[in-house]
């Protein structure tokens, strides 16, 4: 394999999309993740303008964006990387949340050649910001983490339990508690344990499917509601997030500062009232602290 087949394996094995452009605005590569995200293959764009009804990016605000303001354009007549959230034109016709990353191609001699824009799919992250937009308009959003509030997850509960009676859509609740969160407070003081707080949010809000809820339920308890599972599906995402908040860690004034998760899940029954099922979740919990915290307890 020479050096050309090696980088185009490289680039072919990555999840984002990669494209390069030469100073006609012909594409000269297009990768499979480009395929997949866009539903062109790469036969059907090679040697083709990008502005040739093939993703035609737009703003938010349905502005075109290939002439004046494209990113690639951009950042060949200036020499600047440029990044950018848009909307791309899918072959079957819709429109899908991008965010793009646009850089000047150089030869030897370090004059610009082309550009290459990596993109990946914002729908996840638009779906995140349109929420606690939402979230903020009616006063159930957390104001320290960014995460929707008690008030909010209730409601959540009450609306799922309604949907799992009325049409078996079947669902599960995380119920998750910082250990040892008073020491660290005791500790690093109060500031670090907000800085604590704000970083699992995070690591939960980042790590979640577009459809599931993860709120904080007060202090540091945080409950989270996911549908669509079995119990086996609820075990593992319990464990996907024990196992991302024992790997995180806060970096301030020289310490780092790791916590880990305790975790009680159960699936809701048709019989169950809110207040039933976050107790069953509850006393999960409880068997984790119990087994010594850092455990997810999920039946």
């Amino acid at each position: 394999m020479d050096d050309f087949d090696l980088k185009r394996e490289i680039l072919d094995s990555l999840y984002d999309g990669v494209y390069t452009l030469d100073l006609d605005r012909k594409i000269t590569y297009w990768n499979k993740s480009a395929e997949r995200l866009t539903g062109y293959s790469r036969q059907e764009v090679m040697g083709r303008p990008c502005s040739d009804n093939i993703l035609v990016h737009v703003s938010g605000e349905g502005e075109k964006l290939c002439q004046d303001k494209c990113p690639m354009v951009f950042c060949v007549e200036n020499g600047q990387m440029r990044e950018a959230e848009v909307f791309l034109h899918h072959k079957d016709g819709h429109r899908m949340s991008v965010a793009v990353r646009a850089t000047p191609l150089h030869n030897t001699a370090g004059e610009i050649i082309g550009a290459v824009e990596v993109f990946s799919d914002n729908s996840s992250r638009l779906a995140t910001k349109q929420r606690i937009k939402e979230l903020e308009k009616l006063a159930m959003l957390d104001e320290l983490t960014r995460l929707p509030n008690r008030r909010y997850i209730l409601g959540q509960l009450g609306s799922r339990l309604h949907e799992l009676r009325r049409a078996g859509w079947p669902f599960g609740i995380l119920y998750m508690d910082i250990d040892h969160f008073k020491e660290c407070n005791d500790t690093y003081g109060h500031d670090m344990g907000d800085q604590v707080l704000k970083v699992v949010s995070r690591t939960m809000a980042h790590n979640s499917r577009p459809f599931d809820v993860v709120g904080r339920w007060g202090g540091e308890e945080f409950v989270g509601v996911v549908p669509n599972v079995n119990l086996d599906n609820l075990a593992k995402v319990a464990e996907r997030y024990r196992n991302l908040v024992a790997n995180s860690a806060v970096k301030e004034n020289g310490h780092e500062v790791k916590v880990t998760i305790s975790v009680g899940g159960t699936m809701a029954q048709p019989e169950d009232s809110v207040e039933l099922l976050l107790q069953r979740a509850d006393k999960n919990l409880y068997a984790s602290k119990k087994a010594g915290r850092d455990t997810s307890t999920v039946c």
